[in-house]
């Protein structure tokens, strides 16, 4: 039970309705236990896993790109937006401006080194090749993302393919980090419906599965997975694990910052579309994620 007030997408959740995610450190020590808990429970909360100084390196790297643009106040690291953005002033082409957000070195040694390359190799048991492509993800007070599964999105290589969601910096329910619906990787009916989709061949569906993930559990009788969450902590899933987030209700009006990196074996075929420089993603690069978009505008939802 939790004091805080947690709604996703405008739905309030009844407190019968949440749980909070089940902890697995314990078994860092233990690769075939890891892997058997993710293929159980469909995710691995792995806290403290990465270092918490070089987490919120990465976060005052991205937030000092903000305030440059008149969308964060100092001092960077709160992530406070100014409700403004002078962002089209300052970079003609706003692709190639997130572009170089999400390719900032003190990011990357997060996502694409160091521990969290060696938990992904444990998974993976072998060498692990992260995308080039990296979803970072700023969401101010009042955004929260829609529940899907990853698959729909990056299924033209491998199956073995994991989400590590990274929090970039301490993130607690209120401001509405990831929301995973309970025993979904298991909803073989439903994700029969989505297997072999790809939002880039069939643009006459949405990706997103449901913008009503209380609905969706009630009709499940399922709950919804969240916690608080602090810099150093990985949360990985599998490509069929629903998905999408609280609404982010931060009392202190903070900007959530977060970002997902994909994960497979180097040995097995990769989505062309996520690799190279600079990759194409769904087609216009960077320039086709909601990051590029200024702080102040909507989301681009696929």
């Amino acid at each position: 039970m939790t004091e805080t007030r947690l709604s996703s997408l405008g739905h309030d959740i009844p407190t019968h309705l949440f749980r909070r995610l089940k902890e697995h450190t314990h078994l860092l020590s233990a690769p075939s236990a890891l892997r058997s808990a993710l293929e159980e429970d469909g995710y691995l909360l792995l806290r403290g896993v990465l270092d918490r100084g070089s987490v919120l390196a990465a976060r005052c790297e991205v937030f000092e790109r903000l305030v440059e643009v008149g969308e964060v106040k100092p001092p960077a690291l709160e992530g406070i937006p100014t409700g403004t953005s002078r962002r089209r002033e300052f970079a003609s082409n706003l692709g190639e401006f997130w572009r170089s957000v999400c390719e900032g070195p003190a990011l990357r040694r997060v996502t694409h080194s160091g521990p969290i390359l060696e938990v992904m190799q444990e998974l993976l048991e072998g060498e692990a090749r992260p995308f080039d492509f990296l979803w970072l993800r700023a969401m101010p007070p009042g955004r929260a993302s829609a529940f899907h599964f990853d698959h729909v999105y990056m299924n033209r290589g491998t199956d073995r393919l994991y989400t590590a969601w990274t929090p970039l910096g301490d993130v607690p329910l209120s401001d509405g980090p990831m929301l995973l619906v309970e025993g979904s990787h298991r909803f073989e009916d439903l994700i029969e419906q989505f297997r072999g989709f790809d939002v880039d061949k069939d643009k006459s569906r949405p990706g997103h599965v449901t913008m009503d993930p209380v609905a969706l559990a009630q009709e499940r009788n399922c709950r919804l997975l969240s916690t608080d969450f602090e810099a150093g902590d990985l949360l990985v899933v599998g490509m069929f694990m629903l998905h999408g987030s609280l609404d982010n209700r931060s009392p202190l009006g903070r900007v959530r910052l977060s970002c997902d990196t994909r994960y497979q074996r180097a040995d097995e075929p990769i989505d062309p579309r996520f690799v190279g420089s600079p990759p194409i993603a769904h087609g216009d690069g960077y320039g086709g994620m909601s990051g590029a978009r200024p702080l102040t505008h909507d989301p681009i939802r696929r």
